[in-house]
């Protein structure tokens, strides 16, 4: 977010702020539904790391996508001179962080509950 801030030579004002604050909604809704599909697999029997494992595999194109068709959309936007700000804000947050929650949420969600690495169950 800083960094494409920077980089669009654009001040941290409100908009920015607006911005930041819509971004931090939908990547908690991103971390959600990745959780939510950990817990549904889970609740099939999968063992715990491989379902953590399809987990991030099978909800990784939809939030991409979301990911994506949001900063396309945002895009008319860097040409207005009010909004520009909180464009910038939402697109450079969003790639950024979309990576980063496909594998630091999956990666804590391991460490908080205590997942054992089992080879045997990655190789299916």
């Amino acid at each position: 977010m800083t960094w494409g801030l920077l980089l669009a030579s654009q001040p941290f004002g409100f908009t920015s702020l607006l911005g930041f604050l819509s971004l931090s909604g939908m990547l908690i809704k991103n971390a959600i539904v990745l959780v939510d599909e950990i817990e549904i697999q889970k609740r099939q029997g999968s063992p715990l790391l491989r379902a953590i494992v399809d987990s991030g595999v099978s909800r990784l194109r939809p939030v991409a996508m979301a990911a994506l068709t949001t900063a396309l959309g945002l895009l008319p936007l860097f040409t207005d001179a009010f909004f520009i700000a909180m464009a910038v804000t939402i697109v450079a947050g969003l790639m950024v962080a979309t990576v980063l929650t496909m594998i630091v949420v999956p990666v804590l969600y391991a460490v908080f509950f205590r997942v054992k690495y089992d080879p045997s169950l990655l190789n299916a």
